[in-house]
């Protein structure tokens, strides 16, 4: 567990500088409504009066630590798991964000490949990544003395695709002060933007991990091949990118009006012969296109 202290001002990841050109497309909210949840969101973490906020760089829980920065100044600071799991780019992306917020910033290396409940996949392989990641940050929130961890979920995250790791932050007290607020993805989207975080209209990610069927075996090897994979089409211009890993078979999720991308001579080429260079044997679109949780289906 390092206290890192970091300064990487003008020196963002290119998808991060990118967000802010991205169209400022947003649902309606009522932002009447909106301003009393931020303000009872305000409230809770005064009361927290202290708080270690479980931070990943997506939109949820950069308008958390933004608000807890705000609200508790060095009271607040932000945690980041280090693992095979999480994408080398979010993992750019999160600490060059946390330092240009002016967090604080723990780096804590979380070890869930070796534990066989996880690595054996199975359909609750969340719960047991988030159980190793909120008890290391709840040890680190300790020995600051800090009296909170707080997570990102929001109020669609209850309702919305399968979440188990939604059990082992209440397990381990882990507070949600999005949810405990009301805030849906759509008020956190528009509040994010009143408050010119670059991470308004930043595309969702989930872990490695979701890239493969569940009882399929994760490993380190494996998990790589995914990262490099997806990094290889958000370097061609891909907004948003999945790659799911089926054994030899890459199927490969894009949003719908970038799919005819994909199979532009140049451009499918190029990305077989990178896909095979990686270790692919059959490459595939999925013509269903990105969606969040595509393994869950059919999971009851």
């Amino acid at each position: 567990m390092t206290h890192v202290t970091l300064n990487l001002a003008g020196d963002l990841p290119k998808s991060l500088e990118a967000l802010d050109a991205r169209p400022p497309v947003l649902p309606e909210v009522d932002q009447a409504l909106l301003q009393q949840k931020l303000a009872y969101m305000r409230q809770i973490l005064r009361d927290m009066d202290s708080v270690l906020v479980a931070f990943s760089g997506g939109a949820d829980s950069t308008l958390v630590l933004k608000v807890a920065l705000d609200v508790l100044g060095d009271r607040a600071a932000a945690g980041i798991g280090v693992s095979e799991t999480y994408p080398r780019r979010e993992m750019a992306e999160a600490l060059a964000l946390a330092v240009e917020l002016g967090a604080q910033v723990e780096l804590v290396s979380t070890k869930e490949l070796s534990d066989p409940h996880y690595s054996m996949n199975p359909t609750n392989r969340c719960y047991y990544c988030k159980s190793e990641l909120f008890a290391k940050l709840r040890a680190v929130a300790e020995s600051r003395d800090l009296a909170w961890v707080a997570d990102g979920s929001n109020m669609d995250d209850a309702t919305s695709d399968y979440r188990p790791g939604l059990q082992a932050a209440s397990e381990l007290g882990v507070r949600s002060p999005l949810r405990e607020a009301g805030l849906t993805k759509a008020e956190i989207r528009q509040a994010s933007r009143r408050l010119s975080l670059r991470t308004w209209n930043k595309p969702s990610f989930a872990c490695l991990a979701s890239r493969f069927p569940y009882q399929s075996p994760i490993t380190r090897e494996s998990l790589c091949q995914v990262d490099d994979a997806e990094q290889y089409l958000y370097d061609l211009g891909f907004r948003q990118v999945r790659v799911r890993h089926h054994g030899e078979i890459a199927r490969i999720e894009v949003e719908p009006e970038e799919m005819s991308r994909l199979v532009e001579p140049d451009v499918r080429d190029r990305m077989v012969a990178r896909m095979k260079e990686l270790g692919y044997r059959y490459i595939v679109v999925d013509l269903a296109g990105y969606r969040t949780g595509s393994m869950n289906e059919g999971l009851v």
